[in-house]
């Protein structure tokens, strides 16, 4: 029988895993964990607050903006009616000047007749 290749049999084996010691951080190693762990917090507080913010502003100013347009819109309110009744009269007017000669024409006919 042949053996195996491999190391000859005087040679020591390693037969136990030996984990490595735990690294023991410098103080400067312990202040930038500690300063990246505080920096890594404070950037999910503002998230959460900016996601807080965006939500209660986006409601605010929605009734922000209907409070002003119903306060611009009551304050136009005279003006529009004044301009609507300006147009209604100056519409009223134009049919009117239109349809009077028409009508003194057939009046004049109808007066022609009956002579």
């Amino acid at each position: 029988m042949s053996r195996l290749p491999g190391p000859p049999a005087y040679v020591p084996t390693l037969t136990e895993i030996v984990p490595p010691p735990p690294s023991r951080k410098t103080g400067d190693e312990s202040a930038a964990a500690a300063t990246s762990a505080a920096t890594d917090l404070q950037a999910l507080m503002v998230q959460r607050v900016l996601r807080h913010v965006d939500g209660a502003l986006e409601k605010r100013l929605h009734e922000a903006t209907e409070q002003l347009i119903r306060e611009h819109v009551q304050a136009l309110l005279p003006q529009l009616h004044a301009e609507i009744e300006r147009v209604v009269r100056e519409a009223v007017g134009q049919a009117l000047e239109r349809e009077m000669p028409a009508s003194r024409v057939q009046s004049g006919r109808l007066e022609s007749r009956h002579s």
